[in-house]
């Protein structure tokens, strides 16, 4: 398991007893100590408060985990679960928006239609994905791609990550309202099997608008909601810092949205984040696919379309 170089704070205990340990052991090299009782006792400790920890994360530190600036990104999983993929690039309208990525790919050896939103891991490579939120000209890229598979009859996985659509002026002058509700219409109706994954944040329209799909699938630590905890709490009461009880209001979290009917299923990850053990939550996620894949293969065009249609309508519940 791979030890994060970066620490949330409800992960500081865990990092506290893992330094005394690697502290104890490097006395031990060092003075020819026998400390081996102690790193034992110590060790059993971590595992104990590391359990205690990741078993019962609060709605509010899953968002927190979500946001891990170590957790794997889409094209982190493109490489561990497609072969031969070839990145398309451009909307043919006006740009390409580095955010969303995507292209031709196979799945166990056949092809598929592959697209992600991206975020980067430094300031640069955030600058030029623009921290994972698209502009109209990301969601008319995927519009295309996925108009491609359909054309071809090849089936669409999408990877959510996005704190939600870019919301500066240059999207609202082309349109991002619109460029989202055209791939809501359009992904509704393709004939083709659509399966997405909530690899991190799925925020908002910004998330739907490459997720009107048959299967939506959602890893353990990521969220998905209509807005933010920090945006509801703005609005709500009027100070960010309410963002735990408004993730805990929201049912952000994964076990929440399989309640609601929202996912329909929850992938596992590893004991503490995707980010300790990346090759084990590609392979979760690899099963799924294969699984989802299978199912869905066996179904009719038409069969498809309906379904998708009616799996959206009976999301939510009302009461006068």
């Amino acid at each position: 398991m791979q030890k994060p170089k970066f620490t949330l704070e409800f992960e500081k205990p865990i990092r506290e007893l893992e330094d005394r340990i690697a502290e104890l052991r490097e006395t031990s090299e060092r003075n020819g100590v026998d400390v081996a009782k102690e790193v034992k006792s110590l060790a059993e400790k971590l595992e104990k408060t590391r359990q205690d920890i990741f078993t019962h994360l609060t709605p509010w530190q899953r968002v927190q985990l979500a946001r891990h600036p170590e957790r794997p990104y889409s094209l982190d999983y493109f490489s561990l679960l497609f072969e031969e993929f070839q990145e398309l690039h451009g909307d043919r309208l006006y740009m390409d928006d580095e955010s969303t990525v995507g292209g031709t790919a196979f799945f166990e050896g056949n092809p598929v239609m592959i697209i992600g939103q991206q975020k980067g891991r430094n300031l640069k490579e955030n600058l030029r994905r623009n921290f994972g939120c698209p502009n109209p000209e990301g969601y008319r890229k995927a519009l295309r791609l996925m108009r491609t598979a359909a054309n071809f009859g090849v089936p669409i996985i999408t990877f959510v990550d996005t704190p939600g659509a870019f919301p500066g002026t240059a999207g609202e002058e082309r349109h991002v309202a619109e460029a989202i509700a055209v791939n809501l219409r359009e992904m509704a109706a393709f004939g083709v099997p659509i399966i997405t994954v909530v690899i991190g944040e799925g925020g908002s329209g910004g998330a739907l608008g490459i997720a009107v799909s048959d299967r939506v699938y959602i890893l353990e630590n990521a969220y998905y909601s209509v807005i933010s905890p920090e945006g509801c709490a703005a609005i709500l009461w009027k100070d960010r810092a309410h963002a735990p009880k408004a993730a805990e209001a929201l049912k952000v979290d994964s076990e929440g949205l399989l309640k609601l009917g929202i996912v329909d299923d929850i992938i596992r990850e590893p004991l503490g984040g995707a980010q300790t053990d990346v090759p084990q939550t590609a392979d979760s996620i690899r099963k799924t696919l294969r699984k989802a894949l299978a199912e869905l293969s066996k179904k009719s065009p038409e069969q498809l379309v309906e379904g998708r249609y009616r799996k959206f309508r009976v999301m939510g519940e009302f009461s006068e």
